[in-house]
């Protein structure tokens, strides 16, 4: 099922709609969960000036006068993107409440995105005891940080009932032998989108939405042309590549790991996933290199692209810098036999076990996410429809978001309604295990080696590491 647009100039076709005067203008995208754009970069880069006044790119990773940091790569940072203005103004607006109105103070320190999220800054500070007191994290570093002893506990600092408020799946992933040791800010769910203009040209109409990965593959042929791909996939390797791939094995009822901890990554629904993605590039649908830098917006509005698979981050940029763009998208077609799912990402709140102060670290996060209090709540629903648009990952917070009218938008009522059911959040998996799934990714995808080969390959690698493997639960 795909979604129709709501209002506009004109009938449209399924999840089309007319964005003429619904989002201001300009001429730089918001940073997104995973990475930055080229044109992101030029926000970062100048904010990463204002960063460096208070040694948010450097030195020790506590701040001065013996206040707790705080490593993000949202705040403190000024640029002409709106996006990135309100991203910063709830982070610096939240400390801002706290240190007000508690005695151990707590200072922003910035980090551009791709070094924060793709680099080694914040490994390698743990790594020689100069972590940052509190952070963000993704799912895909839990392991790495709870084994290796630096997430504080959280639980004594939250109320029991904000732990039941949050979503099962978002916060199970985040948590070992009851305890919570991050506290998710948002959900991420995958679409996938496509330019309605390129899908009129090809002749599509409405019963062309595919719904299976056959019908995928014959969409994506028929948009392809000599200057425009059919489908872009992630072809890049790292972690957003295998966030983005994990659905497909999922719906297949496939994983890295079963419910008992065996190793199934040579399983016949991990090997069709790697097999959809390399039919992709064998057939010239998907290209080995993304269009327009891996920039969805530019991709579309330069006629680059016509589906693009990507994430709910992208609406706000649609909204900002493409507001006459009309794009569509619908959930993830199935393969035979298969079950709907999408990955659920998202980022967290984390707090030092071997900072300056864990326990006022850990207080902090639990203030700022755990609690029942309205203006907890509230924190958690402004951040998902105001300074983002993503799906509140509480549901009393989901639920105030929806009466605000922070998903009557078409484009945020159908994640909320159709895609976010249903979805699988972002496993845990360590660097180990991921780097396995990686090299099976890119080996099928764009050295063009077999599933069969590239399937056993991961299974071996990650079971080898399973048998010496010592720490919290892999899932």
């Amino acid at each position: 099922m795909d979604v129709r647009a709501q209002g506009g100039d004109g009938p449209g076709l399924p999840g089309v709609t007319r964005r003429g005067g619904t989002g201001p203008g300009g001429t730089r995208r918001a940073v997104t969960r995973r990475g930055v754009t080229r044109r992101g970069l030029l926000a970062a880069g100048a904010a990463g000036a204002a960063a460096a006044v208070t040694g948010g790119c450097g030195g020790s990773a506590s701040a001065e006068g013996g206040t707790l940091s705080f490593w993000n790569f949202y705040a403190p940072q000024h640029s002409d993107d709106p996006a990135l203005n309100a991203q910063s103004k709830w982070f610096t607006d939240l400390v801002g409440k706290w240190n007000a109105s508690h005695k151990t103070k707590i200072e922003l320190l910035f980090m551009p995105p791709p070094r924060y999220q793709n680099g080694s800054k914040l490994p390698t500070a743990f790594a020689a005891g100069a972590g940052p007191d509190i952070f963000l994290a993704s799912p895909g570093d839990f392991l790495r940080y709870y084994n290796g002893g630096v997430l504080a506990d959280l639980t004594p600092h939250m109320d029991r009932r904000a732990i039941k408020d949050y979503h099962p799946d978002t916060l199970a992933s985040r948590m070992v032998d009851g305890k919570v040791y991050a506290l998710p800010m948002e959900v991420e769910p995958l679409v996938v989108y496509y330019d309605v203009a390129a899908w009129e040209k090809a002749g599509l109409s409405e019963g062309d939405i595919p719904t299976t990965w056959d019908q995928l593959l014959d969409v994506g042929d028929k948009l392809t042309t000599r200057t425009r791909a059919g489908l872009v996939l992630k072809t890049a390797p790292g972690y957003l590549q295998n966030f983005l791939w994990y659905s497909f094995m999922w719906q297949g009822g496939g994983d890295v790991l079963d419910e008992r901890g065996n190793v199934t990554a040579d399983s016949k629904a991990v090997r069709q996933a790697l097999q959809l993605w390399q039919d992709a590039v064998r057939t010239g649908i998907t290209p080995t290199t993304a269009p327009a830098a891996d920039d969805m917006i530019s991709g579309f509005k330069a006629g680059l692209a016509g589906m693009w698979h990507s994430g709910i981050w992208e609406i706000a940029s649609l909204k900002a810098f493409a507001p006459d763009f009309e794009y569509g998208m619908f959930k993830h077609p199935l393969p035979p036999g298969g079950t709907y799912t999408t990955a659920l990402g998202g980022w967290s709140f984390c707090a030092n076990a071997k900072g300056r102060d864990p326990d006022a670290a850990a207080e902090f996060c639990a203030w700022a996410l755990g609690t029942m209090e309205d203006e907890c709540i509230d924190r958690i629903t402004d951040w998902c429809i105001k300074a983002k648009r993503d799906i509140a990952p509480r549901k009393s917070a989901l639920r105030r978001g929806t009466d605000r009218g922070g998903y009557d938008d078409w484009a945020m009522k159908y994640m909320k309604d159709e895609v976010f059911p249903g979805g699988h959040p972002e496993p845990r998996y360590p660097p180990v295990v991921y780097k396995a799934m990686s090299d099976a990714i890119q080996g099928s995808m764009l050295a063009g080696r077999s599933v069969e080969s590239e399937a056993a390959r991961a299974a071996q690698s990650v079971e080898a590491y399973v048998k010496s493997y010592k720490g919290a639960s892999l899932i």
